[in-house]
């Protein structure tokens, strides 16, 4: 499957992706701005998220919430997500609809300063603060995806704070610093974005010069600091959780090369051996064979700085103890690093990665966020062509020497939940030196 993709740059930075397919009669608007709660400052965490919520709550020629009105009514779907580096926006719409979405991301790219005012901001962190109580603090399992970074990275690193913030660092938030944050980072020199599905190139290119192209280049984006971590913790990291939790659930995360380079693949491939769908070895030993787990997963974080995670998320049966999930995980990560793989393991795993990525971009919408994904991270959306080679030239060679270079237990951090009734005194956090 080949992709069809045009990419340019407006004279203010603008990076545009086109991917035209008439398949359809829908389009979809993608826009990606290089800003993640990577790139807050101490006692500020929590921004990038929080401006996912504002920039919907209206700009200079658009009234709160309007922006989610305009679409539906025009019988489209919309949201917005934040990530450790990257926050995206976008809308899918019949086709016909186009120069909305774009009016509408123009605009509030544009003259969002206008249109915010304290009672927004005092809204919006109110929303924030009750998300992250009920999807974070009372949600069973809820702190694992900022425990787990943090007990990755040290505190120096962009990556080791929290991505929802602390509500500390959100009640400290002034208009003043969000307007700061907006100025340098919601700018078309470090944005990107992407239209997928039924359009004509020709139009498209006016209608994004009309909106977008009078938008002024930023002041400049402060560079983050050294991303750079070693590919080992150098020694084994644990944190014990007690949570409002009925089963144990272990994360044990490994650091690995960033997305893109050669081993992220064989990792990918590994990844997918280990814990995708019902064929797993995790599935297969942990779930069927010796009834440990209840579910159990392994995937990338897909970080394109510093250092990846390799991640294996594993939740207990009822009746397994913290103790015994813990120690059967580790031994599925001794067996591949002992053992490796086989070819027909790398090939069943090839088969099912390159199977959901060429599925997923038949959807207008995923293909508009794969290419922003790899325009932002690669500076090239044409990437996407190349991913599926990229994974059919993993060797079981490649995956075995991956795992044994990388999943040591010098470089496994264990994030360990159990049952408030079942933490001992003894359960404490260890961090190597």
């Amino acid at each position: 499957m080949h992709i069809p993709v045009e990419s340019y740059r407006l004279t203010n930075g603008l990076h545009v992706v086109l991917s035209e397919d008439h398949t359809a009669p829908i389009v979809a608007v993608n826009l990606w701005y290089h800003v993640g709660s990577a790139n807050e400052r101490a006692g500020r965490t929590g921004f990038a998220h929080l401006f996912e919520h504002m920039l919907f709550q209206g700009s200079e020629n658009v009234a709160a919430n309007e922006h989610f009105e305009f679409v539906q009514r025009a019988g489209g779907t919309l949201n917005g997500s934040t990530w450790l580096d990257r926050t995206n926006y976008y809308e899918t719409l019949p086709s016909n609809q186009l120069a909305l979405a774009l009016w509408l991301e123009a605009d509030r790219m544009a003259r969002l300063l206008p249109a915010m005012t304290q009672p927004k901001l005092d809204t919006q962190r109110d929303v924030v603060k009750n998300e992250r109580l009920w999807s974070v603090d009372n949600q069973p399992y809820g702190t694992w995806w900022e425990r787990l970074p943090a007990l990755c990275f040290p505190p120096s690193h962009p990556f080791h704070h929290s991505l929802i913030g602390s509500v500390e660092d959100l009640d400290a938030a002034s208009l003043d610093d969000i307007t700061e944050f907006f100025r340098t980072f919601y700018t078309p020199d470090n944005a990107v974005l992407t239209i997928a599905g039924d359009f004509e190139s020709a139009e498209a290119r006016r209608l994004v010069e009309q909106h977008f192209g009078a938008i002024p280049r930023g002041i400049g984006r402060p560079a983050l600091p050294d991303m750079s971590v070693p590919f080992t913790y150098g020694g084994p990291l644990r944190e014990v959780v007690e949570d409002q939790c009925a089963l144990p659930r272990a994360f044990v995360a490994s650091r690995i090369p960033v997305l893109g380079s050669d081993v992220y693949y064989a990792a990918s491939v590994c990844s997918a051996i280990l814990g995708l769908r019902t064929g797993s070895r995790f599935e297969r030993s942990l779930v069927r064979a010796q009834r440990i787990a209840s579910s159990a997963s392994c995937f990338t974080f897909d970080l394109s700085k510093g250092a990846d995670l390799f991640v294996a998320d594993v939740t207990a049966l009822p009746g397994v103890t913290p103790e015994q999930l813990e120690a059967a995980v580790h031994a599925e990560l001794d067996r591949i690093m002992r053992e490796g793989v086989t070819t027909a393991e790398v090939e069943r795993a090839i088969a099912l990665t390159e199977t959901h990525f060429v599925t997923s971009l038949q959807s207008a919408a995923e293909r508009a966020d794969q290419l922003s994904r790899f325009a932002t991270y690669f500076d090239d959306a044409a990437v996407v062509n190349t991913q599926p080679a990229r994974y059919r030239a993993v060797t079981a060679e490649a995956v075995s020497a991956f795992a044994r270079e990388y999943l040591g237990r010098d470089n496994r951090a264990t994030l360990l939940y159990v049952p408030a009734a079942q933490v001992s005194d003894g359960d404490s956090v260890e961090v190597a030196a």
